[in-house]
């Protein structure tokens, strides 16, 4: 059974990814700063260390065949404040990672931000090959630690793959990290608690399942294809509004507030998944499924 390090296993991505990767066959090892005392898997192995420690992720890393980086000490809303720890930990212990990887046949899996390290565009939907403009520290510490993982595949003849997210959603996210507009929506609506909307409303977003994220994940497990980067995304653009008046649709009433723009923000980002799908090629889960699946998890975890 081959084994798989999770590195941010207990968070919202690296927790969903534990569970769907343990169900695929696979020996999976949740990497954390603590072990979780709740939603713990039986079959999942957790380890409590230190990212930036480099003798425990020295030991992390021992004997594993894949590697799912999902660590970031930053959000897109406290990149301008927090960018310097971005770029002085994030980002130089991505490159140890990688220097530590030389010489073996692990597999490392680079989860990138698709919302925001392409930046402004105007012709959407963007595939992998549009030049990356990000304006946010966040999406250029992403971009900073992509271009090094594509340095280390050139010079040590290597396949590192690199996994450009869109805008994620379902169980286990917690938007008041910093992320996760479809959570808030959602959960202060069920709860009766305003919905912040920075801007008008208009700003359009890749609304993505976490399901698929990881089916997709998964199929690139073993993928010894040509490329190194791929777009995880529906492909389809909804704005704010619009998802606002879908959980309308469902009997829910959000009370929205909505407050000035930030200048983290991209007004408009769609990802062409084509690339992706040559490898994953079943159908997506709508929005509308979505929305009802995340909605009812939630109601029995009330």
């Amino acid at each position: 059974m081959k084994k798989v390090l999770i590195l941010g296993g207990s968070g919202f991505i690296g927790r969903n990814l534990s569970l769907f990767l343990s169900k695929a066959g696979y020996e999976v090892y949740s990497f954390d700063l603590v072990k979780p005392t709740n939603h713990v898997l039986p079959e999942v192995h957790y380890i409590a260390g230190d990212f930036f420690d480099d003798d425990d992720l020295k030991s992390a890393i021992e004997d594993k065949d894949y590697i799912i980086h999902a660590i970031s000490t930053i959000n897109p809303g406290n990149s301008n404040e927090c960018y310097v720890r971005g770029y002085e930990k994030d980002f130089l212990q991505t490159v140890k990672l990688c220097n530590l990887l030389i010489g073996r046949s692990t597999r490392l899996i680079f989860l990138s931000s698709g919302g925001t390290v392409y930046g402004h565009h105007e012709i959407q939907p963007i595939n992998e090959n549009v030049l990356p403009q990000p304006i946010n520290h966040y999406g250029n510490i992403k971009l900073c630690m992509e271009n090094t993982i594509r340095t280390f595949n050139y010079q040590m003849h290597i396949k590192m793959l690199i996994v450009r997210i869109s805008n994620p959603y379902g169980p286990g996210q917690d938007f008041k990290k910093g992320v996760g507009f479809i959570d808030a929506v959602l959960k202060n609506a069920i709860s009766g608690e305003p919905v912040m909307v920075w801007g008008d409303g208009k700003n359009v977003r890749d609304y993505i399942y976490i399901e698929d994220v990881c089916k997709m994940i998964t199929s690139l497990m073993e993928y010894n294809g040509e490329y190194d980067t791929f777009n995880v995304s529906s492909g389809i653009g909804v704005s704010q509004n619009e998802v606002i008046e879908s959980v309308k649709g469902m009997g829910l009433k959000p009370q929205v507030v909505y407050m000035d723009k930030r200048s983290v923000d991209v007004r408009k980002i769609i990802l062409d998944n084509s690339r992706m799908k040559t490898v994953w090629k079943k159908e997506l889960i709508t929005l509308e499924e979505g929305l009802k699946n995340y909605y009812n998890y939630l109601l029995n975890e009330n």
